[in-house]
This record gives C-alpha cells, structure tokens and sequence, in this order.
C-alpha cells in the first residue's frame, strides 16, 4: 500500500478530523519573561509587578507589592537615579515610563493613608545592626518582617545615615525621611542612638546577639595634600551637608570654589548657592564627559547658577589665593598637567573628594578582612569572614547608593535568615530578559509622558524647598498604564482572537490562559501576535 502524507491518513468520518494537534511539531507555552526593568532596579523590586496594580487604580496594593522588597518608596522616588527607566524598552519606543514618579507617588499616597507594615511572628533569635543608613535600616525592615528581633546601634544622634546628612532637603524632605523610618521604628525595632561600637565582639558578647549586620556609611571624607600657608578655609562637602541638619546655618563667605565632580560635589555646590554664595565655582580635574556625577545634577547647578571650570586642579592655597593648574586628558582619558597656572580668589574651598569607611573597630574581629580603604570582603551570602557577621552597603565592594544600600539590606536579611534558621538560601533564577525586539508596539496606543513640575529657579537659589514636584492621582494612574508589560501576560486576549483553531481557553480573571493541545496545530501566530512577547514557542517531544 502507497504511504501518504500523515494529514491526508486522517478519516474525515472519526473524531480525529478536529484534533489538530495531532500535526503539531511545536507547541506554544506561556512563559514569564524577567522585565528589563526588574533587572535593572539595585533593590530588586518587582516594578512591573506594582505598575500593573498601579494601571488598575489599586495604589494600596501596588504599595505593599513595592514594600516587600523595599521599605523606602517616598524616598527612593527622589533619589535613585533609575537604572531601571535606563533599560524601559519604552524608550525605544517614545519615552521611558517615569518609574521613578510612580513610585514616588505611591510612597507619598502611603505616608498620607497611614498605611503600616507588621512584624512577623517572633523566631526568638536576635540581630544587631551597626549603623542606621538605608542599608542597616533596610536590612532591619526584612528581619522584623521575618519575626527576628532587631536592635540598631547607631552612633549619630539621630537615624537614616546618608539619606539625612548626605542628601539635601530640596532633594529629599526631612519629614519623607522621618515617615518611612518611623514606619520601621512601629515594627518593634530597638533603636539606639549616640550609641557608637568600639569592640564589635565584645558588644554581641553583651547583647547575646544571634548574628550581625555591618552597615555603616562612608562618612569620612578623604583628603588631599594642597600645600599652602593658610589652608584653614577648606572644608569638606560632607561636613558642609551634616551641618545642615543642625540650627545654626553654616557661614561660608561670598565666593565659593567647590573641588570635585561627582554628585556630592553638585550637592555641595547648590547648597553653598542656596546659603547666599554669590559664585560659587566648581572645578574639576577632568571635563563634564568624565565626571561621575549625573548628567541631570549638572544640568540642574547649571541652572541655579553654578558655574564651572573643567580640566583644572588646585594647586596650592595662601589666604584667598588659589592656585590652579590647567589640564588636559590623555588617551585614555587621565588629566595631565600642562604647567599653566592661574590664580583664583574664593572665601571657602570645599572639598568634594569621595568618602570612606571607618572601619578601625574591626580590627581585632578574628577571620574579618579588611582592605587599605575601608571595604569589607564577604561572599556571596553578604557574609565576611567572621562566622555570623554579615556586611553590606558603602563597607562592601559595590557602587554607593541609597539603592543599591537598599538592596544589600534585603539580600543580607535574606542570608541572615537563613543562617538562623539552618540553611542555606539560594536565589531562584531568573528567566531570560523581555527584550524590545520580542515585542509587538502596534497594539500599545499612544501615550505622553507625565512630568513632574519643577521649582522655579529663582527659588531654587533662595531657598531649600523641594525642586521637583510629584504626580498626583491622574498622572500617576496615566503614567502607570504606559508600561508595556515586557515579556508576561496582562490578559489582553490577543491569543485568544488570532488562534485559527479555537485552542486557547480563556479562564477566570487573573488566571491567565490555556492550551488545549487536542487543537493546537503549533502555527505559531499566537506567539507572533502576542504584544508583550509572553509566548514561547517550543519543539514538540511525543
């Protein structure tokens, strides 16, 4: 007998005339793609996870969604500089979803419902932390949530570390500062201020501590050698900052030259503006392409008035004299001298250099490594080599911001967790990255951007009053919904109207769709047409 082609074998008289699926050599399935987003954020919130809650109108649970991986939304909508809107594939597209303003809005909107966070059933063992930045702060939030008792040792006198004496009040509020810290506080953590460790093992020896988490911040501003007669009228940028929290107002003269080109510089330069500076000068060994500070921040002291030098360097300083060198780059991008000088006249120099650790309290912790600047080695479970004493933030190698902090402080609490519990947490992985190109755009329509209004620069050089301004409900709820959905089904029903063969079976709300396979011939359209690049397709194995 001729053997025919399988389709042709079917008898159109039996059952199997309508089961399709007996063709298929691939086979649809419905896969949760990692969103660039996610990726991106240092915290490792789910942002796409809350942004979906946010487009529905439900700002409650897009909050709490947030809160299980950060404790600071207020704040971090002010001050992260958003790697995450940096990977929006949005912005292939029109313009990044403003991520940033959204969860802003949402932390803004939980501190004026009174929305609270409880502490999980108590375990009975016991953590301390040593510092009250956003790392140790962060890492407490997760711990009490894990039921653990926390105490913080903190040797300032009031809490929040570089968020409150490193940041300025028109980038960050003080009472943002205070409501998401004291949200912490209403969980049962033990706080200590003033209270500054000396001998860590003697302090979990007295506390009879289960474990501990080293998170101080970088407050020790580095120096730099500027020989001259007179070299009093120096100050550093960070001293400069924490002075600002206290009554009396800092007096730095008329004519201001502010030494360095990362954020804290810019942060120091705007301040010494809103203090009545008439010039303040911002110099800087490289050119504005190579300074670290972030293009927005420059673009703001720009237009407060700050003015800059780039490629200079201070060469000495003798009264209100100050010497500086031209420079220029080389190849690979270094300043090098060129022998030309100027001299420049200012009343107060400020020094804007990058921070350190002190870490002279470790010295006698047996197994803890510690390097010539400060930073702590610790593996991949944030632990150093001290049995039970983890690290995190500016003492760890890593990129100091609050973020990132942030992110270290849920990650130890994870690790730490485990450890008191006997066992050893593993991340899940992650799937692969939703990228631009898996995307259908056609199906998204239009939508503009929501900006944030800013202060008017008048203000902004008079005053401390916040530059930007937030979202309110509309815009938040407008911006919200610009998200794309990269890589997860949002239950558009695309698959559900293309497929030739009726297979895709629509269940209840939020439960997604299936397959029936008796249908399914594997022609792929569902997984061409799906906007969001939720489909896979994959080779049949029968």
């Amino acid at each position: 007998m001729e053997r025919k082609p399988f389709a042709i074998t079917l008898d159109p008289s039996s059952s199997l005339a309508n089961h399709t699926g007996n063709w298929r050599t691939m086979r649809p399935i419905y896969v949760d793609h990692l969103p660039p987003c996610n990726q991106g954020c240092p915290a490792g919130e789910n942002i796409q996870g809350w942004l979906y809650e946010a487009e529905e109108g439900k700002y409650e649970e897009a909050w709490r969604k947030i809160m299980e991986d950060n404790p600071f939304p207020a704040i971090h909508g002010r001050v992260c500089y958003h790697p995450c809107e940096t990977v929006c594939n949005r912005g292939q597209l029109d313009e990044a979803v403003s991520i940033h303003s959204v969860e802003r809005f949402l932390g803004d909107y939980a501190i004026e419902q009174g929305w609270q966070i409880e502490a999980g059933v108590t375990t009975g063992k016991q953590v301390l932390i040593i510092g009250a930045g956003p790392s140790g702060l962060s890492a407490a939030y997760h711990l009490s949530r894990m039921g653990h008792a926390v105490t913080i040792y903190e040797a300032g006198p009031k809490l929040g570390g570089m968020m409150r004496f490193g940041i300025p009040q028109y980038r960050l509020p003080r009472n943002i500062v205070d409501a998401e810290i004291g949200r912490i506080e209403g969980m049962g953590v033990s706080i200590q201020l003033n209270r500054k460790v000396d001998n860590l093992e003697l302090a979990i020896k007295e506390g009879t501590f289960d474990a501990v988490f080293l998170a101080i911040g970088a407050h020790l501003s580095k120096r730099v050698d500027i020989p001259g007669p007179d070299t009093g009228r120096m100050i550093d940028a960070l001293g400069l900052l924490k002075k600002m929290e206290g009554e009396e107002v800092p007096k730095i003269g008329r004519r201001v030259v502010v030494y360095g080109g990362g954020d804290t510089a810019l942060d120091a330069a705007r301040t010494a503006k809103r203090l009545g500076a008439e010039e303040t000068l911002l110099i800087y060994r490289r050119d504005r392409e190579h300074m670290p500070a972030h293009d927005f921040e420059v673009e703001e002291a720009l237009e407060e008035g700050v003015l800059t030098r780039w490629l200079s360097m201070i060469r000495q300083i003798d009264g209100n004299a100050i010497t500086v060198e031209e420079m220029k780059l080389d190849e690979k991008g270094y300043a090098q001298p060129t022998g030309r000088m100027e001299t420049l006249e200012a009343d107060t120099v400020i020094l804007a250099l990058g921070q350190e650790v002190d870490t002279r309290f470790l010295k006698d912790v047996p197994g803890l490594e510690v390097s010539s600047d400060g930073v702590i080695q610790v593996d991949d479970t944030m632990m150093t080599g001290r049995l039970g004493v983890f690290a995190g933030g500016d003492m760890v190698p890593a990129e100091r911001s609050v973020t990132v902090a942030t992110g270290h402080g849920k990650k130890a609490a994870k690790h730490i967790d485990a450890y008191l519990r006997g066992f050893h947490y593993a991340k899940p992985p992650s799937n692969s990255v939703a990228t631009f190109d898996r995307l259908n755009t056609w199906y998204y329509t239009d939508a503009d951007k929501s900006h944030q209004p800013y202060l008017n620069v008048a203000r902004r050089r008079s005053t401390f009053e916040e530059v930007v301004g937030g979202l309110d409900i509309a815009t938040a709820l407008l911006e919200a919904r610009r998200c794309l959905s990269c890589g997860n089904c949002f239950e558009c029903d695309t698959c559900y109207g293309v497929c030739p063969d009726n297979a895709i079976i629509k269940l209840n709300p939020g439960k997604r769709y299936e397959i029936n396979l008796d249908y399914c011939k594997g022609c792929g359209i569902c997984m061409e047409e799906c906007p969001s690049g939720a489909i896979d397709m994959m080779r049949e194995i029968r």
